[in-house]
């Protein structure tokens, strides 16, 4: 039996930070967060030195790591390295992201995460399926010749996914996917989350009210807020119902904009971190394909040859700072925007984002919200 208790940093739960308390670990499994004078006498200190400890982030759209792309090889091998460049920078939990693609290599991408998940790939918990059911005029960097409607095939494909993944989000266009379908997706177990859209306010508010219940990367590849036209953007802001990824890198979103938005959103639902990683994440490679086309980067940003964003050189502990330093939110609701937040958005989360007694530790060493250690 190991029974370890880390102390020194501050301890953050996934919602509150607790001063000048311990994280008690029994073989890798969470005992409790402790003052000092109540932790077992045969328990191992481990102290550490400054910073934050706090729960594993979680992702929930991840397209590549590593130098290798999710897109280009639907395999355990590439969710594996994908999966370790990740947790390299403290993402324990994430969501490997299919951008629009054919039929078959959706097929595969299911597959693969289904293997990994039962070969015990660390971190992968499901799959995001971005497409290819979204609108052609908001297509940002994915293919158009790829995106099209949803037909009964591909429903049935995702309920499907649904009875063997533990978490199945996708990113769909009210233009490309009907109200009656999202019901379906939504009662089968699917988050769905609505992106790539020029849908309207109403339009919008119809398919939360058939069970949408995220929004993909806020304010990018969607109908803007309106003074007259409130768009996608007003929608998920006012919808309570619903949550918000969103990318914090300072390229894809304007800090006031973020500020706005938070100082706007509905409750319960909140606005969450994402990354929208792409190979160049634990990686120094300068260029890659997406669908057979190059992507660039240049100036901590990705984009397609004609300037198009294409995902972002962003890991999770630049995102916290960038809103800490940049957008001037507090420290707790940064960490809660990376950890236990995204978490409340998945159908099945098994402990990640939060510290639960009983559940993995998956505990991460957080300094200068940049230098980060996993501790188990």
């Amino acid at each position: 039996m190991s029974l370890i208790a880390f102390t020194g940093p501050d301890i953050f739960d996934g919602e509150v930070l607790h001063p000048d308390k311990a994280l008690l670990v029994e073989d890798g499994l969470v005992r409790g967060i402790l003052a000092g004078w109540e932790l077992p006498s045969d328990c191992e200190i481990q102290r550490i030195e400054g910073g934050t400890i706090l729960p594993g982030f979680v992702d929930l759209q991840v397209n590549g790591g590593g130098g290798v792309m999710f897109n280009d090889d639907q395999s355990v091998e590439t969710l594996s390295a994908i999966a370790r460049a990740h947790a390299r920078v403290g993402t324990r939990a994430l969501l490997p992201t299919l951008i629009t693609d054919t039929p078959r290599r959706t097929m595969a991408a299911i597959d693969a995460v289904e293997a990994a998940i039962d070969q015990g790939v660390p971190g992968i918990i499901g799959i995001h399926l971005e497409g290819p059911h979204l609108s052609v005029a908001r297509k940002g960097a994915h293919d158009p010749a790829l995106i099209r409607p949803m037909t009964d095939s591909d429903l049935a494909m995702l309920c499907d996914a649904a009875k063997r993944l533990p978490n199945v989000m996708t990113t769909v266009a009210p233009e490309n996917a009907t109200p009656e379908q999202i019901a379906t997706l939504t009662q089968a177990g699917i988050v769905v989350s609505l992106g790539h859209t020029n849908a309207s306010y109403d339009i919008a508010m119809s398919a939360f009210d058939s069970g949408a219940r995220c929004v993909t990367h806020l304010f990018n590849a969607m109908s803007p807020l309106g003074n007259r036209e409130p768009g996608l953007v007003g929608a998920a802001l006012d919808d309570g119902r619903v949550s918000a990824g969103l990318i914090a890198d300072d390229i894809h979103v304007h800090a006031a904009s973020i500020r706005a938005a938070l100082a706007a959103k509905r409750g319960p639902g909140r606005i969450f971190l994402v990354t929208d990683a792409m190979a160049t994440i634990g990686s120094d490679i300068t260029e890659f394909t997406l669908n057979g086309r190059r992507v660039l980067r240049r100036d901590g940003r990705l984009t397609l040859v004609d300037g198009t964003l294409a995902g972002a050189v962003l890991d999770m502990p630049t995102a916290i700072e960038v809103m800490a330093t940049k957008v001037g939110i507090g420290l707790e609701q940064a960490l809660a925007m990376a950890t236990s937040m995204p978490a409340s958005c998945l159908r099945s989360h098994a402990g990640v984002g939060r510290f639960e007694e009983g559940q993995p530790a998956m505990a991460i060493h957080l300094r200068s919200n940049r230098l980060v250690t996993c501790l188990n």
